[in-house]
């Protein structure tokens, strides 16, 4: 069956229309919707030139200054040879003398690894003041200061580490040009010193503790009181009439610092057989020889009173310094 649709101009046949058969459903007229559907093709989001990769260091903190070498300088123990005491308000106080924390400061960071800077330094009092037991006329000045420490070279652009410290300084004179000088002179350096404090025990930071358990013993020429028994020297009962032949032995026996001790090579860890072969060696020793390795021991490497010397023999600089000391006990024989 056909039919014709009227137009303008004329008639035309129309598409045949099937009024038999089943008749597609929803789902199948969507199906067929979307098979017949042209194709778009997708584009790709233009993308922006890759950037080079920054390393993960250079965003990260800047590696450290100090070497393996000072920074184990710093970690050791104070050297109680370079303590000095005063009595202050009825206290005895311990401290460390300006000319002693530049010393070590040389000796750390090198004639040309650190710079001192003061940034600050201000006089906050004086006044008229009688002095001395004839009470003179007098003057009594006071200043602050704060010093910078810098470690590294500030001109070549090259990173820096740097600690500030504050001090003060008093001065008494009947002169009062002198009375500025010493209190001037005094805060510098003890604003110096504090900022080299922070830097570890070589510059006082062990005398904060009160047991200062981080400065090492002095070996001390003394006898006991007669009657009131042996001795105790590095951790082992002594008679009192070895005390001086001991120290001599120290003296002598001490072998010198090692090459291998000026460098990282010195800081490798030893392996637990070594170890063990280390402590068989010096537990044959003779008491007095065993007794003389302990103090020199203790002296070389700044230990702490108390520490264990047995457990402190772990790298390759103590094994040197070890092995050196029993071939000059084994040429004393």
């Amino acid at each position: 069956m056909t039919s014709t649709i009227p137009t303008a101009n004329g008639s035309r046949p129309a598409a045949p229309v099937r009024t038999t058969g089943p008749q597609p459903n929803a789902l199948q007229l969507l199906r067929r919707t979307e098979a017949d559907a042209p194709v778009i093709p997708v584009l790709e989001r233009p993308t922006s030139p890759q950037l080079p990769e920054v390393p993960a260091t250079a965003s990260a903190a800047p590696a450290g200054l100090l070497s393996p070498e000072q920074s184990a300088a710093l970690a050791a123990p104070l050297n109680r040879a370079n303590v000095q005491t005063r009595s202050q308000a009825g206290r005895s106080l311990n401290y460390l003398e300006g000319w002693v924390a530049i010393k070590e400061a040389n000796r750390i960071f090198g004639f040309d690894g650190w710079q001192r800077e003061t940034i600050e330094l201000r006089c906050v009092a004086e006044s008229q003041r009688p002095i001395g037991r004839d009470q003179k006329p007098g003057w009594g000045v006071t200043y602050i200061a704060r010093v910078r420490i810098r470690l590294g070279s500030q001109s070549s652009g090259a990173t820096s580490l740097v600690r500030e410290g504050s001090g003060a300084g008093h001065g008494i004179d009947v002169d009062l040009g002198l009375a500025h000088e010493s209190a001037l002179k005094e805060a510098e350096t003890d604003a110096m010193k504090r900022a080299l404090m922070t830097f570890g025990n070589p510059f006082g930071l062990a005398l904060y503790d009160k047991q200062q358990r981080q400065v090492t013993s002095s070996v001390r020429d003394e006898r006991a009181p007669q009657g009131q028994g042996p001795l105790v020297q590095a951790g082992h009962p002594q008679p009192v009439g070895e005390t001086k032949a001991l120290r001599y032995q120290v003296q002598a026996l001490a072998p010198a610092p090692l090459p291998a001790e000026a460098g990282a090579v010195g800081l490798a860890a030893l392996t637990p057989e070594v170890i063990q072969q280390l402590h068989g060696a010096i537990r044959v020793l003779p008491r007095p020889q065993l007794e003389a390795l302990v103090t020199a021991f203790r002296q070389r490497f700044r230990l702490a009173e108390g520490a264990s010397v047995a457990a402190a023999i772990n790298q390759k600089q103590h094994h040197d310094w070890v092995e050196a000391y029993l071939v000059q006990v084994e040429g004393r024989k």
